[in-house]
């Protein structure tokens, strides 16, 4: 059967075996079905590979040939080698070049047949070269019939490759998986769908995709962009969104067992606490988010908004509508900083209030956790702020009606309900300061309803960025020092990869101190994600008080830190940071009634990407702006940073390239579900690809 075939574990396709399916499996192909839905990562054109001897300088081509000779060359430059071999074919000989790659030693020998493709040039008086071309060798053995038809002789996919597996033979494998396949696998798309797209079914667009006839124009294979192609990105994507359609609609069917009702009573208490007054936008999100709460079923909404916008105080107003309900609310930070910085501003906006309100993160002590979980059970706490520490089994609530979930890209999609199973299906908003473009939206977020905050509350100041050259230093300490000569207060970010990494975290003490020498009549301060919590706290206090005049500090400051005196930020190695981080690192500052600067220096040589994103934040101040390009630039895996767990993995879509085909699915797929179009056999496909594909969410 067709779908046996599709679901069999790749180790039992003929050649695979254990070791290549354990690399298989490390890019996330587990099943032939997998395998199929992966993608080459470009076509080549070998019906006609080119013969050595009609090959120019500036083409890039494809040639087949014979290796004659092969091996290392040193060069005069210390450490740098070439690894050489000349290739001949019938017509010809030429050069092969790999710069700095001297493992090619052991994988390239005499007298293998190789097919080669690259850039073509001349050099001095050597004569033509090829230069780092991609390479296969082609075996001679039983399997040389087979190799010749995928490997030359056609248009070739080349995939990526994948630990011991080559790309020829993972193209082997595809052609196998292919062979097996019935004529009539089972297609999740609508037929009127494929019927309207004029797109082929699933067997031929999985051999297409694949192995396309010599007719098919490259560069359109290349682009991604034939019928077959996106027939299967369009099914990568509405088999997703029919998971996320599924599970708001559910959500729709299901009742909450707390409704919060709003008087005037409650109104006034809200009033009370504001401390100014609400921006339009501000207003609209509360609105919708109020009148959420007072529906009977559960609330899934994303509050957006750039950095500074206001959304804790329309968390801040939900979670009084709830607590004047007599209800609990939980508010859950990424970090431990995040979250005691959520503590201190609830409990100094909420003064007064007779409120309890309790912090539960891993660095509470024994003893206080000993206290504080039989309080929360009882009920007796009325909002609880923590971090993951929430969602761990033992912390049991007894009327929790709303969760605020902060910074929703640093938890994704698959944490997301873990912890709304703490209540009888409570509300959830989630919110998020790093604006998240609509193709992302669709993907992360596709199952909420979406509330935007647009613009900053009076008060907070523009930002100007300046992007300077690490060789204009002098110039950038003369601004810090006139800046705190004014009384004002200045950060100096460096960039840390990773908290645990001694080599960043010992190059960050070494400015703060470097700093102390270069302005003697200032204090200057360190501040890292390894220092003790109450280290942290009293550093960042003195900053706050204006004891500290410089503050060093790693990425912790990205969000948590409100110091309205500071008016200038340094960020060393900008080229390093990804543009939303910059942007989150900004928005610290401009928080005062003075004009406030950002710098960013940046060490030769920088990349034409990082200079792209540099000019790209000097050029704006609009999250949303930055949010789109930052996408554009380095992908959705990447958007947040570090690929999080929770943003799906799509096999073959790209939410770059792919966005009218993603818009087409997510129309598609809402409009089926709530229709109840989709058959029995349909749903329960989506459902078993949520469980295989994305763990641990489920859906239905």
């Amino acid at each position: 059967m067709a779908e046996d075939v599709l679901q069999m574990p790749l180790q039992y396709l003929k050649g695979v075996g254990p070791r290549k399916a354990a690399d298989l499996k490390k890019a996330g192909l587990n099943s032939v079905e997998d395998l199929l839905f992966r993608f080459p990562r470009r076509y080549e054109d070998r019906s006609r590979l080119q013969t050595i001897i009609s090959l120019k300088p500036g083409q890039t081509a494809a040639i087949s040939g014979v290796v004659l000779n092969a091996g290392l060359a040193h060069t005069r430059r210390p450490g740098f080698r070439l690894f050489n071999a000349l290739i001949q074919d019938d017509s010809g000989q030429v050069q092969a070049v790999w710069p700095n790659q001297a493992f090619l030693k052991d994988v390239i020998r005499s007298q293998q047949r190789i097919v080669l493709f690259g850039k073509v040039e001349m050099w001095g008086s050597r004569g033509l070269q090829i230069t780092d071309p991609e390479f296969e060798i082609i075996k001679d053995d039983s399997e040389r019939e087979t190799d010749a038809t995928l490997h030359t002789g056609r248009i070739v996919p080349v995939y990526e490759r994948t630990g011991s597996v080559t790309p020829n033979m993972q193209r082997r494998f595809v052609w196998q998986a292919l062979e097996q396949l019935s004529a009539e696998p089972y297609d999740p798309i609508p037929h009127d769908i494929l019927v309207r797209e004029h797109w082929p079914a699933r067997r031929e667009a999985l051999q297409q995709a694949h192995f396309p006839g010599a007719e098919t124009p490259v560069d359109t294979l290349n682009a991604f962009a034939t019928p077959a192609q996106r027939r299967l990105i369009f099914e990568d994507f509405f088999v997703f969104q029919s998971g996320l359609a599924l599970r708001r609609h559910e959500n729709a069917q299901v009742r909450k067992a707390l409704i919060c009702t709003v008087d005037d009573r409650i109104r006034e208490s809200a009033r009370a606490i504001l401390p100014f007054k609400l921006t339009a936008g501000q207003r609209g999100a509360l609105a919708e988010v109020v009148a959420d709460m007072q529906k009977p079923w559960p609330m899934q909404r994303l509050l957006q908004g750039d950095v500074g916008s206001g959304k804790t105080i329309v968390a801040i107003l939900a979670a009084v509508v709830a607590m004047d309900n007599g209800f609990q609310v939980a508010v859950m930070a990424p970090t431990e900083i995040l979250a005691e910085q959520h503590y201190r501003t609830l409990v100094k906006v909420l003064d007064g209030r007779p409120y309890r309100t309790a912090l539960l993160t891993g660095r509470v002590t024994a003893a206080t956790r000993r206290d504080l979980l039989p309080a929360i059970a009882r009920g007796e706490i009325n909002l609880v702020v923590g971090t993951q520490a929430l969602v761990q089994e033992h912390v049991t609530f007894k009327s929790l009606a709303l969760t605020v979930i902060d910074e929703q890209h640093r938890f994704g999609v698959v944490q997301r309900g873990t912890i709304a199973a703490k209540g009888l299906h409570p509300d959830v908003l989630v919110m998020t300061a790093t604006p998240i473009p609509r193709t992302l939206a669709l993907t992360e977020c596709g199952d909420m309803e979406v509330s935007v905050i647009r613009g900053l509350p009076p008060g907070r100041q523009p930002v100007t960025t300046l992007v300077k050259a690490d060789s204009r230093r002098d110039e950038v300490y003369a601004l810090v020092r006139s800046e705190v000569a004014q009384g004002r207060q200045a950060y100096v970010i460096y960039p840390l990869v990773d908290e645990s990494e001694k080599v960043d975290l010992k190059a960050a003490t070494a400015m703060a101190e470097q700093l102390a020498t270069v302005f003697p009549e200032f204090t200057v301060g360190l501040l890292h994600g390894r220092m003790k919590g109450d280290e942290k706290e009293r550093v960042m206090h003195a900053f706050l008080r204006g004891d500290v005049h410089v503050l060093v500090s790693t990425t912790v400051v990205e969000v948590g830190v409100d110091v309205p005196n500071a008016t200038l930020m340094v960020v060393e190695h900008a080229e390093r940071f990804g543009l939303s981080q910059l942007h989150q690192l900004r928005g610290r500052i401009g928080r005062g009634a003075h004009r406030s600067t950002c710098v960013l220096l940046y060490q030769a040589p920088w990349s034409d990407e990082a200079r792209e994103r540099l000019r790209a934040m000097a050029d704006t101040s609009d999250g949303f702006v930055i949010a789109e390009r930052d996408l554009q630039l380095r992908g959705p895996g990447d958007f947040f940073g570090t690929r999080q767990s929770g943003l799906p993995t799509l096999r073959a879509g790209d939410l770059t390239r792919d966005v009218d085909l993603l818009e087409m699915a997510f129309e598609e797929a809402r409009a089926r579900i709530e229709s109840g179009q989709l058959s029995a056999t349909q749903l329960d496909y989506v459902r078993s690809v949520w469980q295989r594909q994305f763990g641990l969410i489920t859906v239905g």
